[in-house]
């Protein structure tokens, strides 16, 4: 089957929807499927070879967040020229509502298109409004996806229709194979924290108060964090002696955050809100890191209402502070949610996902697809 996905946002920065693209498109290709995928990107070197650069994304705010796409009548045409040549079976467009080159794609193609949502924000006037505008493009969807039931809810709400909850996935067995960096780990435990640090939703301003009781209650805890913005900001409003412990990782590739997350004994999710799933905490239990998040919908979800790992008052450093603490000081309660986790965490494996697409594949096609034959 010939696939044509598309991402809204750029590829030069990491994110949830990026990542989540691109293993989608080496998934399908392991079943035999030519998938090419559009997405902005100004940097052709590097890019997989089933990439097709869209052009340069500029930031629009978004959901609490800055989404970086493209739009515009040039990005339309290089739309257009990309269905022409790419003659697919099916379209698959990401987060199709946003003004982004998903949306152009919907307006430009014809035949089986399927839509993947992303978004969870129940309550969003400019949600609201833009669904009503642009209800008649959105009908021209054959099938939807969301990647949580808080995604569906939000679809349903705004939109309407019966979409299939299909979750984000990961490759366990990378994360469940990777190296711990002795380097980086403190003598009496180490945490870590993945996300963009000057993005407010993610929590990191909490996660530096409460390491701050951590360091006094037990030191010699090391903080590892992994992610974009600015970093000497931060390591500058740390006091001296607790600079010492805290190691910016930047942005790295996939690899070295699943290092990083092997490394650690205690992942700690402090986002505030806005989430839909939450892909770094089934990151953070393959690599068999024990998961600490805020008591957020979507992560209470993901770890199974506290089976697969420990969940803190949301916005509470002290609450925080105090199950890390109560983490650290028992070894038997970590092995005992990681073993829980390590099972429950193949549920999300590309795998297993990859075939429930197809399977979306096929119902819109009304074809059988030569990996479920």
């Amino acid at each position: 089957m010939r696939v044509g996905l598309v991402c809204p946002y750029s590829l030069d920065v990491p994110g949830g929807v990026q990542n989540h693209v691109k293993d989608l498109a080496e998934a399908l290709t392991s079943l035999g499927h030519e998938v090419s995928v559009l997405a902005p990107s100004e940097e052709e070197a590097g890019l997989p070879s089933y990439v097709v650069p869209a052009g340069r994304a500029i930031p629009v705010p978004y959901n609490g967040s800055v989404a970086r796409v493209s739009f515009g009548p040039v990005v339309a045409a290089r739309v257009r020229r990309w269905l022409r040549l790419g003659a697919f079976d099916l379209v698959h467009l990401h987060e199709p509502a946003s003004p982004s080159i998903s949306l152009l794609t919907l307006w430009a193609a014809e035949g089986p298109i399927v839509a993947t949502f992303h978004t969870a924000q129940v309550r969003s006037r400019a949600m609201s409004a833009s669904a009503s505008i642009l209800r008649p493009s959105l009908e021209k969807i054959t099938a939807r996806i969301a990647v949580s039931e808080y995604a569906r809810d939000t679809l349903v709400q705004h939109i309407g229709g019966e979409p299939v909850v299909i979750p984000n996935g990961v490759y366990v067995d990378r994360y469940a194979r990777a190296s711990p960096r002795s380097e980086w780990r403190g003598n009496a435990g180490t945490l870590a924290f993945v996300g963009r640090i000057d993005e407010p939703r993610k929590g990191f301003s909490l996660m530096l108060e409460a390491f701050e009781m951590i360091s006094r209650e037990q030191g010699g805890v090391r903080l590892l964090v992994v992610g974009g913005g600015d970093i000497e900001r931060f390591r500058k409003s740390l006091p001296a002696d607790l600079r010492r412990m805290v190691t910016f990782l930047g942005r790295v590739d996939d690899a070295e955050k699943a290092s990083a997350l092997k490394t650690a004994d205690i992942y700690v999710a402090p986002n505030t809100g806005g989430e839909s799933f939450g892909i770094v905490l089934v990151e953070a239990m393959a690599a068999g890191a024990t998961v600490l998040a805020s008591d957020l919908a979507a992560f209470r979800q993901v770890l199974g209402e506290g089976r697969y790992g420990v969940l803190f008052e949301s916005d509470s450093a002290t609450d925080l502070a105090g199950k890390a603490l109560a983490l650290l000081e028992n070894e038997a309660r970590r092995k005992a949610l990681n073993h829980e986790a390590a099972a429950g965490v193949r549920r999300y494996d590309w795998s297993v996902l990859a075939g429930q697409v197809t399977e979306v594949y096929e119902t819109v096609t009304g074809t059988e697809t030569r990996s479920s034959r």
